[in-house]
């Protein structure tokens, strides 16, 4: 599915992490796509599973994975994802990562293209 990298400083948890909401960004994992277990992925990395637990845990939190007792985990179909705390966090990352950008003097037509370009290759996934 994918590795862990070990030089890197990040904990293992937020990888993981990282990595399950790329491929479901990404479109590689589709919604309602069961979730590789908790026992699975850690025989599979070879790490503890409450490290597994605790990275399924976050991503259920933040609205992309969700449980069912007795069955699994399973990717949050897109409708269900719209979480508006985690829209207003990332917006205000965004806001951040502007200013800070726009304070290094990147054109704002630069910003723009950037951010429809990735805008239309997140929207073709998600319609794939």
């Amino acid at each position: 599915m994918f590795q862990l990298d070990y030089m890197d400083h990040s904990p293992l948890y937020e990888q993981i992490k990282e990595k399950i909401k790329a491929l479901i960004i990404s479109g590689a994992m589709k919604p309602d796509e069961k979730v590789p277990s908790v026992r699975e992925l850690a025989q599979s990395l070879t790490i503890n599973p409450n490290t597994i637990h605790k990275a399924y845990k976050e991503l259920e939190l933040e609205g992309y994975i969700y449980s069912v007792r007795a069955k699994g985990s399973f990717v949050t179909p897109i409708y269900n994802k719209i979480n508006q705390a985690r829209k207003d966090n990332l917006l205000l990352e965004l806001d951040k990562l502007v200013a800070e950008l726009a304070y290094m003097n990147v054109p704002k037509e630069q910003l723009i293209a950037r951010i429809e370009e990735l805008y239309g290759r997140g929207r073709q996934k998600n319609n794939d």
